[in-house]
């Protein structure tokens, strides 16, 4: 049996100017507010892969990472 691949967005912080779009777009509230207003990933395991929020950054500072499943040894 194959495991399921899964996405997670990554930032990149030094292009993000805190606008906070991908925290009020993403419709499964993966992000929170850091003490700056920029975006952290506090619940990646929510994530569906929808890319709302990298299509909505302005500062292109968000892109999805695909990680492999599990391997069974």
């Amino acid at each position: 049996m194959r495991g399921k691949r899964s996405v997670k967005p990554a930032i990149k912080y030094a292009w993000c100017k805190a606008c906070e779009l991908c925290i009020a777009f993403c419709p499964q509230q993966v992000f929170e507010a850091d003490s700056f207003g920029k975006p952290k990933v506090s619940r990646p395991e929510d994530c569906k892969g929808c890319q709302m929020c990298q299509y909505m950054c302005p500062d292109f500072a968000i892109s999805m990472t695909e990680t492999a499943p599990p391997t069974n040894s």
